[in-house]
């Protein structure tokens, strides 16, 4: 099978992806955490944990997602396969969750970083008012040094396919907080062209671009029964991360300090690039976010620290409010003569906006009986109509 790579030129830009990668998400398989479904392997999360430590002390801002809690369930509950029934699953799910977290917990702490565990659900990240909530949580917790380990709320949710083992839930994370790289390991050494277990023939594939509708023909099914997912689902993961500018790596994550050897520009496992670059990408969807719920105008003092300096959008340059949308709805941003000079995602909404506009944030708890955030719109949910 002819697949498109990259040569010579991109397997550099692959050697300097992680190495100029400030956001990293990382996300670890079930087979990895639970030792092939024999209960949480300390040892390796200790690994991951030393290696994730000195990443952030490096200045770097990491997500670990991690799969787990149904296999640790299972363990603990004394089963060997994996239940059907949601609500089996569910269960396993609350039992393994526990000794997750805390494992983890554990295992960062000692490496003298903190730790917050955050569940997440479909509806959280599709749900625009949810979305922003779980974004302005994790930017929050990566300020404040603190490294967020998330998982699905296996408990809650009521359809059983889910994210997909958690490899769409990293993708879908990465597109959240607009991580730069996502790195996906896995008990595979990467993608190879043919399953090599089949065919002598098959090749590795060392880069290619994400998205290839070959990738996923050369992906088979799902691996071990432990967890749900297969190389196919980490295709259509990078496909989906691909979509906010992140690129993806898959790799073996028993590679002898893996996080850190990739960090530093070694080329392990199969890379998978991007091709729209990740500002690119972010003003892309929001330009062509046609269904404009609603506007704001602004004095030229706003105009001028948006446009000109880069800032964000703060209530007290606001001089009107027009429609009627909702905190995380896309909207427009006016100057005195109705020009549209950006459009993002509004923290307020338009019946909160009318009652902070033109008023310091010290005001809102008083106005609104609480403060979600400083901006009517945050500079890095917003893109210039113009320059």
């Amino acid at each position: 099978m002819q697949l498109d790579v990259f040569l010579n030129v991109q397997q550099v830009a692959q050697s300097a992806l992680l190495m100029n990668a400030r956001r990293i998400v990382v996300k670890v398989g079930s087979s990895l955490v639970t030792n092939e479904g024999r209960g949480l392997d300390e040892e390796a999360i200790g690994q991951w944990s030393q290696q994730l430590a000195a990443l952030v002390k490096d200045g770097r801002e990491l997500i670990m997602v991690s799969s787990g809690a149904v296999a640790e369930g299972m363990k603990r509950l004394g089963w060997t396969v994996r239940p059907k029934e949601i609500n089996e699953l569910q269960a396993a799910a609350a039992v393994g969750q526990m000794g997750l977290v805390q494992m983890y917990e554990t295992k960062l702490r000692e490496c003298g970083i903190g730790s917050a565990q955050v569940l997440l659900t479909h509806a959280d990240l599709a749900d625009r008012e949810r979305y922003l909530n779980a974004r302005s949580t994790l930017l929050t917790l990566l300020q404040l040094g603190v490294l967020p380990v998330i998982n699905e709320n296996d408990t809650v949710v009521n359809d059983e396919i889910k994210f997909g083992d958690n490899d769409t839930l990293g993708a879908l994370v990465a597109n959240l907080v607009e991580a730069d790289v996502l790195v996906i390991l896995t008990d595979q050494k990467g993608l190879y062209t043919a399953d090599p277990r089949r065919d002598p023939a098959a090749t590795f594939v060392h880069v290619a671009r994400a998205g290839d509708p070959q990738l996923e023909l050369m992906a088979g099914g799902a691996g071990s029964g432990i967890g749900k997912g297969g190389m196919l689902t980490k295709i259509l993961a990078a496909k989906r991360a691909a979509g906010s500018g992140a690129s993806t790596v898959i790799a073996w994550g028993r590679e002898p300090q893996v996080l850190l050897r990739l960090c530093q520009g070694e080329a392990i496992g199969t890379c998978l690039l991007a091709q729209t670059p990740k500002n690119q990408a972010r003003k892309r969807w929001m330009a062509d976010h046609l269904q404009l719920r609603g506007s704001v105008s602004v004095d030229a003092g706003a105009v001028g620290k948006i446009v000109s300096e880069g800032k964000s959008l703060l209530p007290i340059g606001m001089t009107a409010v027009e429609g009627d949308f909702s905190r995380g709805d896309v909207i427009a941003v006016r100057d005195a003569n109705g020009q549209e000079i950006a459009r993002g995602l509004a923290n307020y909404a338009s019946s909160e906006a009318r009652l902070i506009c033109r008023k310091a944030s010290s005001d809102f708890e008083r106005l609104l009986g609480y403060m979600a955030e400083p901006e009517m719109i945050h500079r890095d949910n917003m893109v210039l109509a113009r320059g």
